[in-house]
């Protein structure tokens, strides 16, 4: 299936979950908020969450600093 994340064209896995597309490319939930198809996705919700063909993704990765 192909979906856009973060802006690019990205082919993955029919069935793939969310939980497991962030931690094959290193995420580490608790630096990061989850949009799909311009809604927020619960951290609570990673688990459960199907990406499917089409889907819109943003990965927002949280930064420290001052």
């Amino acid at each position: 299936m192909i979906l856009t994340i973060n802006g690019e064209k990205c082919q993955l896995a029919d069935g793939t979950v969310l939980t497991a597309y962030l931690e094959e490319r290193g995420y580490r939930p608790d630096l990061i908020a989850v949009e799909l198809n311009r809604n927020i996705v619960p951290k609570k919700l990673y688990g459960e969450t199907v990406l499917s063909d089409g889907d819109e993704l943003e990965v927002v990765t949280f930064m420290g600093g001052g």
